[in-house]
C-alpha cells in the first residue's frame, strides 16, 4: 500500500449505518474562519423553525435566499458570527457552505446498447390466449432529468422519433436566466443519454434516444454551480417527478466530498429522491491522479459519495467496439469515500465506502456541440469535425461526466423494459451484470464495465408483481431458468461481475439473481444488506438471503467474476483508517 496517495489521511473510525444523521458537531467543518463577513449556507431542519429561530432568520444581516421545502433546508446568508448560534437550535441538524459546484468531463455499440434495441412482448388477452408485439427499446416515455449548464435545443440530437422536440422542460437555477448552454457541457451530456441518430448515420446516437429530457440548468456560462442551486433543482423534480415521468436524474458534477454523507444534504436529497423512486447516476470525479501522475486514492466527489446513488466512474475503450482491451482512466476518481462527520470529542468519522459502483466509457466521447459555447471557443481542437451546420456538429470530451449519461440512458432502458424496477434493482442490475476490467481494484472500477446487453436481458426477467411485502427469499425472477452470466460485443465473450458492491464490501452468490432480496425494495440502501460486528463485515439475515456470499476484501479483478483476483486491501484495514 505504500505506493497508494489517499485524500486527507486523518481519521479514528468510520462511519455506521447508511442512513440517518450523524450526531456530533453540527456545523460543518469547512465553514469557520471561511470569512471574517457574510458567509453563504445550507441549513438543514428536523422541524419547523421555531420562534427564538425565525427572530433570528430575521435579524438584520441575515438573509433566507431560498428554502427547498422537500428537503426541510434552506439557503441562508448570515455573518459568520452568527453560524454557532444557528447551530445551537435544537431544530437545526446540520450547517454547511453553500459550496461551489462545477462539470466533472461507437459508445451504442460498446456499451450492448445496440444489441438490445428490439425487442418483443408477449401479453395474455381476455380469452386466455397470447399475443406478441414488437418494439423498440430507446427510452421511449421515460423522463431523464439532467441537472447541468444548459442544453442547445435548436441540436438536431434531441428531436424524437415523429420530428418533435424531446427536452420538454427548460429551467435555469442559476440566476442568469437563460436555458440554453453557453459553456457547452451540459448538451453533450444530453445528447449522450439521449441523444438521437440522425447525424453520421446513428454513428453517435445516445443509448436511450427517444426518451424526453429535462432541462435543469444548475451550471452558469463558465460552468460553476452552487449547492443551493443544485438542491432549487433537486427540489423541483421531487415535486413535479410524477407529471413528467421522471424516472432518471444525471448529475454529471460534483463539489467536494467534505461532509459525511450523513449531514451532506445533496446527498440527502438524492436519498429522498431515490426512496420517491427516482434513479439518480453521480459521477465519480475526475480527481484519480495528482500532477505528477500518481494515482489518489479517496477523491470521490458529492453526491458521488451517497450511497444510493449509481456512482459512476470513466472507463476507456480506446475507440475499439470489442471490450477486451477497455481500461480504466487515469483520471477517474477512486474510493475510498473520504467525508466524514465530527463527533463531540472532536474525532471524525469516514464514511469510507467503496466507490465508484461502476464504469462507463468516458474518454474521447463524440456528442452534440452547443453553438458558440465556451468550450469550443477556449479549445476549437475539441469540435469533431462531422458537421459544417450548427445545428449538427458535435465535439470531443472527456471525463466522469460523459461515463455517467450512459448509465443514465441504460437506467431508462431498464425501465422502459420493466417499469417496475425499484432505483435499488436498477443499481443491483446494472452492477451485477457488469463486466470486471482486469488489474483493476473495486475502489477503480467497483464491480466492473457497464454492459446494458445483459442488465436489459436480467431486467426483462425480474418479476413484475414484487411489493414492499415480498418476502425475503421468493422468487425474484418470473423464469425458473436464470440467465446466461455473459455477453458477447463485437466478437468478444466477457462475464457477468455476478455480484453488487455493498459499500463496505462486496456480495456475491445465485441467489442475488434468483431470490428477492428485501436490499432491492424502495426506502432501504444495498449497502444495508452487511452489518459491521467487532471489525468484521456480515450479512445482514433480514435483508439477505443464505445464499448470498458476503466479502470484506477490496479486490484487484482478474476480469472474470466479482470476488477473484487478488487482495487489494481488507475492508478491516479501512475501517482502522489504515490507508
Amino acid at each position: 500500500m505504500s505506493d497508494i496517495r489517499v485524500v486527507e489521511r486523518r481519521a479514528e473510525a468510520s462511519a455506521g449505518k447508511n442512513s440517518g444523521h450523524a450526531n456530533g458537531n453540527k456545523v460543518s467543518p469547512d465553514l469557520h474562519g471561511k470569512s471574517a463577513g457574510l458567509v453563504r449556507v445550507i441549513l438543514q431542519l428536523n422541524d419547523k423553525p421555531s420562534g427564538p429561530l425565525n427572530a433570528l432568520l430575521n435579524r438584520n444581516g441575515v438573509h433566507v435566499r431560498a428554502t427547498f421545502s422537500n428537503f426541510n433546508a434552506q439557503a441562508v446568508e448570515l455573518p459568520e458570527s452568527v453560524v454557532d448560534e444557528l447551530a445551537s437550535f435544537s431544530e437545526v441538524t446540520y450547517v454547511s457552505v453553500d459550496r461551489a459546484t462545477q462539470s466533472l468531463g461507437h459508445v451504442s455499440l460498446t456499451t450492448g446498447a445496440d444489441a438490445v434495441r428490439q425487442q418483443t412482448r408477449t401479453t395474455t388477452t381476455l380469452l386466455g390466449g397470447t399475443t406478441t408485439t414488437s418494439y423498440t427499446l430507446d427510452g421511449t416515455g421515460i423522463g431523464i432529468a439532467v441537472l447541468d449548464s444548459g442544453i442547445d435545443i435548436t441540436h438536431k440530437a434531441f428531436l424524437g422519433n415523429d420530428d418533435r422536440l424531446r427536452v420538454i422542460v427548460n429551467k435555469d437555477f442559476t440566476g442568469e436566466n437563460r436555458t440554453d448552454d453557453p459553456y457547452g457541457h451540459g448538451t453533450h451530456v444530453a445528447s449522450i443519454a439521449a441523444g438521437n441518430g440522425r447525424i453520421s448515420n446513428a454513428k453517435y446516437i445516445g443509448i436511450a434516444p427517444n426518451a424526453n429530457i429535462l432541462n435543469l440548468r444548475v451550471l452558469n456560462k463558465q460552468g460553476a454551480g452552487t449547492v443551493s442551486g443544485v438542491l432549487a433543482a433537486l427540489d423541483w423534480v421531487m415535486t413535479n417527478r410524477a407529471a413528467y415521468n421522471v424516472r432518471v436524474v444525471n448529475m454529471s458534477l460534483g463539489m467536494p466530498a467534505v461532509d459525511s454523507y450523513l449531514n451532506d444534504p445533496v446527498c440527502k436529497a438524492v436519498r429522498r429522491l431515490v426512496d420517491a423512486g427516482v434513479v439518480v447516476a453521480a459521477a465519480a470525479g475526475n480527481n484519480g491522479k495528482d500532477s505528477a501522475g500518481h494515482k489518489i486514492y479517496g477523491a470521490i466527489h458529492s453526491p458521488g459519495n451517497e450511497p444510493s446513488a449509481i456512482t459512476v466512474g470513466a472507463s476507456n475503450t480506446f475507440g475499439t467496439d470489442a471490450r477486451n482491451d477497455d481500461v480504466m482512466t487515469t483520471y477517474s476518481s477512486r474510493g475510498p469515500t473520504r467525508s466524514y462527520w465530527t463527533d463531540a470529542n472532536g474525532v471524525k468519522h469516514y464514511d469510507n465506502l467503496i466507490k465508484p459502483d461502476l464504469v462507463a466509457p468516458g474518454n474521447k466521447i463524440v456528442d452534440a456541440e452547443a453553438a458558440d459555447n465556451l468550450l469550443i471557443m477556449q479549445h476549437p481542437q475539441l469540435d469533431a469535425g462531422v458537421s459544417g451546420t450548427e445545428t449538427r456538429r458535435e465535439m470531443y470530451l472527456n471525463g466522469t461526466s460523459m461515463a455517467t449519461p450512459i448509465v443514465s440512458g441504460a437506467a431508462a432502458l431498464l425501465l422502459q423494459a420493466n417499469p417496475k424496477l425499484t432505483p435499488n434493482m436498477v443499481k443491483a442490475i446494472l452492477m451485477y451484470t457488469a463486466q470486471p476490467l482486469k488489474g483493476f481494484n473495486m475502489f477503480e472500477q467497483g464491480t466492473g464495465e457497464v454492459n446494458i446487453e445483459g442488465a436489459v436481458r436480467l431486467a426483462k426477467l425480474v418479476r413484475t408483481d414484487l411489493t414492499a411485502t415480498t418476502l425475503l427469499g421468493a422468487p425474484l425472477l418470473s423464469s425458473l431458468t436464470p440467465p446466461n452470466p455473459k455477453t458477447t460485443i463485437a466478437g468478444y465473450t466477457f462475464n457477468w461481475s455476478q455480484g453488487l458492491n455493498m459499500g463496505r464490501g462486496y456480495a456475491k452468490g445465485g441467489d442475488l439473481i434468483n431470490k428477492y432480496q428485501k436490499i432491492y425494495a424502495q426506502g432501504v440502501v444495498i449497502g444495508d444488506g452487511v452489518v459491521i460486528g467487532d471489525g468484521v463485515v456480515i450479512g445482514d439475515n433480514q435483508l439477505l438471503s443464505p445464499g448470498v456470499v458476503i466479502g470484506d476484501k477490496v479486490m484487484t479483478s482478474d476480469g472474470v467474476v466479482i470476488g477473484d483476483g487478488t487482495v487489494f486491501c481488507g475492508y478491516g484495514v479501512i475501517m482502522g483508517d489504515g490507508v
